[in-house]
């Protein structure tokens, strides 16, 4: 097992009515908020009505309208108003769209150039307005961590930004507030939280078994618990479950002592910047050809382990439990009702080339990555992924 810090400042309140200790919070850090949102989906469920109650003695401003996949745009209107106005803390209302364009505000409200500039330079991200969270979306896990990823439209790039600053000072997970999220954003969401996990389960370093065991749990909860959630949408078991199974698999217990680069999430982020479709989907049509392609001598011994600890599948062939392992991982995701192929997402193969080199020019693919991938690797995945 490797050395490694585990810090995590934020202070989680999770279970019904935990909203209710929003005021009390946040006037610790002032009277001025900034509420970021995404569309009218918590005007819909009556939760905008209830924060403003609860915060009728601040100063709200708003910024509505954060993409699924937050663009630089709609974070550089939240930084002119955080500096015009003076605001002291930031309110996140939404999924991890919403959290990440806030954290991008937040360092940018502290810095005097473009705040696409600490996306590319994340050595300048040195400080950030507190950010508070009440989280509506199990999927990025972004409620407990100090990382996010922007999209720049003008360039077709999605790319991580991370500090130590940019932990949420408050997150209020209750999942009742998933109660009436669409079922695609419940699959897609679960898909999500899969792909992270899967992510540090894949990484060079074999010793660090009790986090091995908990990612096998996570990943196990989602599989359990995404189909009663589809089925149905008030379950508070299977609601609250999701809900800590997301929170759980990025907030940083599941790559102690592991370390490494991510695969699948930067083959995804091109997908996601270059046709802007939803997240947890790419991930979906991605990991199992990501699997495939990788399967070798070097790697079939930690595909068994995966196909035994999630899947409770052996086999005196390695090379069958592993596949049967990557046949259960991509049914799982279809049976969850989501896409399998680029085409039934509306993306061709003219750009498939182009996408591939931008994937390893922007990540550790090539050289930190569990099993190291260049452009045309990439492009023999998305091939796959095809059709």
């Amino acid at each position: 097992m490797n050395n490694f810090r585990f810090h995590v400042p934020t202070d989680v309140r999770f279970g019904k009515g935990q909203v209710n200790c929003l005021a009390e919070e946040l006037k610790k850090f002032g009277k001025k908020v900034l509420l970021v949102y995404g569309g009218g989906s918590i005007k819909k469920s009556g939760l905008y009505d209830t924060i403003l109650e609860l915060l009728k003695d601040f100063e709200i401003f708003e910024l509505s309208g954060i993409e699924p996949n937050p663009k630089i745009t709609s974070v550089r209107k939240g930084v002119s108003i955080c500096k015009e106005k003076g605001i002291d803390v930031i309110l996140a209302v939404g999924g991890g769209s919403c959290i990440d364009a806030s954290k991008n505000i937040a360092c940018g409200t502290y810095y005097d150039g473009d705040p696409w500039d600490l996306v590319l330079d994340n050595s300048k991200v040195t400080r950030a307005l507190p950010i508070a969270v009440v989280l509506t979306l199990s999927a990025t896990g972004s409620e407990m961590n100090n990382g996010a990823v922007i999209s720049n439209e003008a360039t077709n790039e999605k790319l991580e930004l991370g500090g130590e600053c940019l932990y949420p000072a408050l997150s209020i997970c209750d999942p009742t507030y998933l109660y009436t999220l669409p079922a695609k954003q419940t699959a897609a969401g679960t898909a999500d939280i899969i792909s992270h996990v899967l992510e540090q389960y894949f990484q060079p370093n074999d010793g660090a078994y009790i986090t091995d065991c908990f990612s096998e749990s996570v990943i196990k909860t989602c599989v359990k618990y995404c189909p009663i959630a589809l089925k149905e949408p008030d379950n508070y078991e299977a609601r609250s479950n999701l809900m800590w199974a997301s929170t759980v698999a990025l907030n940083h217990m599941l790559t102690v002592g592991k370390g490494g680069s991510w695969s699948c999430h930067p083959i995804e982020h091109v997908l996601s910047a270059y046709y802007d479709i939803t997240h947890g989907v790419g991930l979906a049509i991605v990991t199992p050809a990501w699997m495939r392609y990788i399967l070798c001598d070097k790697t079939v011994g930690r595909f068994v382990k995966y196909a035994k600890g999630v899947w409770n599948i052996e086999d005196a062939d390695p090379y069958v439990a592993a596949n049967k392992a990557i046949d259960c991982t991509a049914q799982f995701f279809k049976d969850c009702g989501i896409p399998s192929t680029l085409k039934e997402v509306g993306i061709g193969t003219d750009k498939l080339e182009e996408m591939a080199k931008e994937a390893v020019r922007t990540s550790g693919l090539a050289t930190r990555a569990y099993y190291p991938l260049e452009a045309e690797d990439v492009l023999k995945i998305f091939q796959m992924c095809a059709e």
